[in-house]
């Protein structure tokens, strides 16, 4: 029997999301959390089934939650929602596309979404409420800390240490052992 999960946030990365859940076929999606003006509202098949304030009354029956809110421009609302799940008392396990390649030699920690086709490199370690994107790279013996997104086609190279909170854009490049950290633009070397 697959464990019940429900999903916080409805937007574009809840989409994809969704279909890394459907395709680990670990656990099953109750419903979304999102604003209270939508509730009702279908996302891919699944109800958005409550708001924030209802996240309380939800723990008396369902213990695991994934923070499906994107992080572009900011990662507070990912890091407050984080933060309010964890005092609730939820787990928050780590999400791991069945077509993703992970060391065993990396360590990920909760919170964590590997989407598909992410490729993570022995000795690499991850911190808590990441989102390592589709086709992302990160080499051996890289830390990502806490609160980062990793986006889309990126290349973290070896030996990098990715400051807590970092946004590295789509197709961004760092070079090796290095330590980067704010935002990081598309396309762009990160020395």
């Amino acid at each position: 029997m697959k464990e019940k999960i429900l999903l916080v946030g409805g937007g574009g990365h809840c989409h994809s999301v969704i279909d890394v859940i459907e395709l680990e076929d670990k656990y099953e999606i109750i419903g979304i959390i999102d604003k209270k003006e939508l509730i009702g509202n279908d996302v891919l098949g699944y109800k958005i089934i409550g708001c924030d304030d209802d996240l309380e009354e939800f723990f008396k029956k369902y213990k695991n939650a994934v923070i499906t809110v994107g992080q572009v421009k900011s990662n507070v609302i990912r890091v407050k929602l984080f933060e309010k799940l964890k005092h609730i008392g939820y787990s928050l396990p780590i999400i791991i596309s069945p077509l993703a390649y992970i060391s065993k030699h990396a360590t990920i920690s909760e919170g964590t979404i590997i989407m598909h086709q992410v490729l993570i490199n022995s000795n690499v370690k991850i911190g808590k409420n990441c989102i390592i994107n589709t086709k992302a790279l990160i080499e051996h013996d890289s830390i990502i800390e806490d609160n980062c997104h990793i986006s889309t086609a990126s290349v973290i190279n070896g030996s990098v240490t990715v400051q807590e909170g970092t946004f590295f854009g789509s197709n961004a490049t760092s070079k090796e052992s290095v330590e980067i950290g704010g935002f990081i633009k598309a396309g762009s070397i990160a020395k």
